[in-house]
């Protein structure tokens, strides 16, 4: 395998240097010696956004995910990223994987964030990541998303869900989130609600992604931040030992 880490796709992936323009979608997922979680589901997640909002034809996108999967390497702990960008091109970078974060600190903005296309991964991606920079200057490491009537959403990079006594909760699925494969994952049933952060009071509260699995959320910076119940460590230890053993192998 090349030792470059980012390719464009030209009927091959061929090495290149960092692209020109901001990627319209991208989607990222945690390679672990040649495992992936979820891996179909990322593609179906990242095709759907190329072909709607990049307009690219679904079987470019099908042979650039096929070249793309056969570069994966099958020793170490990784996090690829594909991106489809406004002129038509596909872009694989193959990164390290930072390490994970065993719990989550959320920063409450004052108002409520609002994103062009909630529910594909990508084109609003530089204004999370601005949120982001906001939020760890307050002690925080992401931020939470509002929409515009005070209910919770999601965080910046991560999805939220939260217990009540044995339900498992998630933000109604008409609500503009973007779909977790990492909560699909989960492959648990999930009780919709419309929750502003005051309903938390008292729940056990986890950020979902495909980095850091499941983080349970554990402080708030901003205002309004309710208060918690502690975690349930044997049941957290469950659920990411249950996500750690159902990978589907790609190398």
């Amino acid at each position: 395998m090349s030792d470059r880490r980012r390719w464009t796709w030209a009927g091959g992936l061929v090495p290149t240097e960092v692209p020109s323009t901001d990627a319209l979608v991208v989607d990222s997922f945690l390679l672990d010696r040649g495992a992936v979680r979820g891996l179909r589901r990322h593609r179906a997640r990242f095709t759907r956004g190329a072909t709607t909002l990049a307009r690219l034809n679904e079987s470019s996108v099908d042979r650039f995910w096929a070249a793309m999967v056969a570069e994966l390497p099958v020793r170490g702990l990784w996090f690829p990223r594909v991106e489809a960008h406004a002129d038509g091109s596909l872009v694989f970078w193959l990164r390290p994987a930072p390490p994970p974060r065993p719990e989550t600190r959320l920063w409450i903005p004052p108002e409520p964030v609002v994103r062009q296309h909630p529910r594909i991964k990508g084109p609003d991606l530089p204004l999370l990541a601005e949120l982001r920079n906001q939020a760890q200057e307050t002690g925080a490491d992401d931020a939470l998303l509002l929409d515009e009537s005070g209910c919770v959403l999601e965080t910046g990079h991560a999805a939220l869900l939260w217990w009540r006594g044995d339900h498992l909760c998630a933000p109604a699925r008409d609500l503009p989130v973007l779909p977790s494969v990492t909560v699909a994952e989960l492959g648990i049933p999930l009780s919709e609600e419309y929750a502003l952060p005051s309903d938390l009071e008292g729940t056990e509260v986890w950020a979902v992604n495909a980095l850091h699995g499941i983080s349970p959320v554990t402080g708030w910076t901003g205002t309004g931040g309710p208060a918690l119940a502690p975690v349930d460590t044997a049941r957290l230890d469950r659920f990411r030992h249950a996500l750690a053993t159902a990978p589907i192998y790609v190398g």
